[in-house]
């Protein structure tokens, strides 16, 4: 995305926040950040209670302070105003002790914004907004990014396909795992196309990508201009994946996803794998990478 988007007033923000993220959050805690050395956004899940308040803080609170953040603004997203001005007390007493100054601090739901902890000239029931003709998002769909409704459709792009996990059940009956030579000679050929072929190639990269060699080959010295012709390919080889062989594919998606700038579906691709092997390497390292908000950038320099 090459449009900067300068935020005058509350609904300006409440428009930025679905176009950063590439979805409408519910039920979240989105945190946009400001100045410092990496500017990033994070979006969490809601606490489900009051005691998971502070660990909530601290997820958002650790990598502002690590890349020294200069300012924050916070968005929550839910109904719940008695959780909304518990956390929102917590969050601004937590990052002003950091000297993070938070210029805002809002919750959204259903059309209306409300100040949790108190905003003059807010009424109680909120103020009512409409970001669905915004300029950001004008913008946006102008660069060619697309904002979807929620984080379940951005899930979906990476949920399994019924008939094509099928197709691919079938043939590993009868498949062999390709060489690593093999694998990169597949992956070469498929990528033009942004999908494997047919389903008994399919089978034999997934045998293969077991194999810890023919996996680190695929991503350990990947670049970043690399990585938006392997985001297509990976999300299609997922989606067509057994459960029982889905983990390896969905931490190189997870990966690739990450290094393009595209945070929320390396998330969404870090549960699929981690749901089918809480063990797997690639998974966990990609899952330290986002929470520490470490940026595609630093990749590329450890390459060099």
């Amino acid at each position: 995305m090459t449009t900067t988007f300068t935020a005058k007033s509350p609904e300006d923000l409440l428009a930025a926040v679905p176009v950063v993220l590439g979805f409408a959050p519910e039920d979240s805690l989105v945190m946009l950040t400001f100045g410092g050395y990496q500017q990033f956004h994070a979006r969490l899940n809601l606490p489900t209670d009051d005691e998971a308040i502070p660990d909530c803080v601290a997820a958002v609170l650790r990598p502002a302070t690590t890349y020294r953040v200069e300012a924050v603004v916070f968005v929550l997203y839910t109904p719940d105003d008695r959780l909304a001005r518990r956390l929102s007390g917590v969050l601004v007493a937590a990052f002003e002790d950091c000297k993070i100054e938070v210029v805002a601090c809002l919750r959204a739901h259903e059309g209306r914004w409300f100040a949790p902890i108190g905003r003059v000239g807010v009424p109680d029931e909120g103020i009512p907004y409409d970001i669905s003709s915004h300029q950001f998002r004008v913008a946006s769909v102008y660069d060619g990014k697309v904002t979807l409704g929620s984080r379940a459709e951005l899930a979906a792009q990476v949920a399994p396909d019924p008939e094509l996990v099928a197709e691919t059940d079938a043939a590993l009956e009868e498949a062999v795992p390709l060489s690593a030579s093999g694998v990169a000679g597949l992956i070469a050929r498929s990528l033009p196309r942004g999908r494997v072929g047919d389903a008994e190639d399919l089978a034999s990269l997934l045998l293969a990508l077991r194999d810890p060699d023919s996996r680190d080959q695929l991503w350990s010295g990947l670049r970043r201009h690399e990585a938006e012709s392997w985001v297509p390919l990976w999300a299609d080889v997922v989606r067509r994946s057994p459960e029982r062989l889905v983990a390896h594919p969905a931490s190189l998606l997870a990966f690739v996803a990450w290094l393009r700038g595209e945070g929320a579906l390396a998330w969404c691709a870090v549960d699929r794998c981690l749901a089918a092997d809480p063990d797997n390497q690639l998974g966990g390292l990609v899952v330290d990478i986002l929470t520490e908000a470490i940026p595609p950038s630093a990749w590329e320099a450890s390459l060099e």
